[in-house]
């Protein structure tokens, strides 16, 4: 699980279905009794049977669909319910959540007043559809919700602290950084330890970039977009989705693909790697 999956639209929806949470123990309805002795002025939240299927409808369904849609982004790509993404089940149900509180607003008994609850819950789920059905439209909203790039699992099977001149960053670093010692990424410095303990070469010995089926020397890079990792067996299954904004280990190469290590310590294809940043 990358909590780095999660994007600005995600968060948008995430809070939404605070905000209907705590709506949904405010007043739905009130009752507004005038001079009247024979009542009181009170409300009543959702959870009460009186206004069913308010509950469900409203206010379980969007906090359903908050989850689905979350939940989606820890899945590996491709997999789905009955045909359809965790996601997209999320999106609809939110669209739903609205469509069913905005009538409640529109009608609704005459004896009653819209409770604080009910005003919360339609802006909470109105919130919440349009952070589901924007997410993919609007660049500022699939920007990553965290950034930051903490240390992996070594592909050596202990946990190492990468080192300056090795490619990765350095603690703290997040993609997009200037490499140590003011070099450019993806080029090592003279003198800088390397991958296994021993000193880089200097200029002169450094050669190019190996081609395939040539000596390969783990680098660590970022995506510029989202993309499958697929399982190392050649098939269409997809193991892990690779995140903008996260530093993954590239521990071979295959052709034009590289064999990349998550976090998580899951090794698979990546077979796009155009516009990739080498750390």
């Amino acid at each position: 699980m990358n909590i780095r999956s999660l994007t600005r639209g995600d968060g948008v929806v995430i809070g939404a279905a605070v905000l209907l949470f705590i709506a949904s123990f405010l007043d739905f309805y009130t009752i507004d009794c005038g001079d009247s002795s024979f009542c009181k002025d009170e409300g009543e939240n959702a959870w009460k049977g009186d206004f069913f299927p308010v509950l469900p409808s409203i206010y379980l369904a969007g906090l359903i669909a908050a989850a689905l849609i979350v939940a989606a982004r820890f899945q590996p790509a491709g997999r789905n319910l009955f045909g359809l993404a965790l996601d997209q089940w999320g999106t609809a149900l939110s669209v739903f959540a609205a469509w069913s509180s905005l009538w409640t607003i529109i009608g609704g008994p005459e004896a009653f007043d819209k409770g604080v609850g009910q005003i919360l819950g339609l802006i909470a789920t109105l919130a919440m559809a349009a952070g589901a059905l924007l997410t993919q439209r609007v660049p500022a909203l699939k920007v990553p919700l965290m950034t930051g790039a903490p240390a992996g699992p070594s592909p050596y099977g202990h946990q190492q602290q990468p080192q300056p001149g090795y490619g990765y960053p350095g603690p703290g670093a997040q993609a997009g950084a200037p490499a140590p010692f003011g070099g450019q990424p993806g080029q090592p410095q003279p003198g800088a330890p390397g991958p296994f303990g021993g000193g880089q070469p200097g200029p002169a010995a450094q050669a190019p970039a190996p081609a395939a089926g040539g000596d390969f020397t783990p680098f660590w890079f970022a995506v510029p977009v989202a993309r499958p990792l697929y399982a190392e067996d050649g098939s269409s299954n997809t193991i892990a989705e690779l995140a903008p904004g996260t530093w993954y280990l590239a521990v071979e190469q295959r052709g034009q693909a590289l064999v990349a290590q998550t976090q998580d310590g899951r090794r698979g294809v990546l077979q796009d790697t155009t516009g990739i940043q080498r750390g």
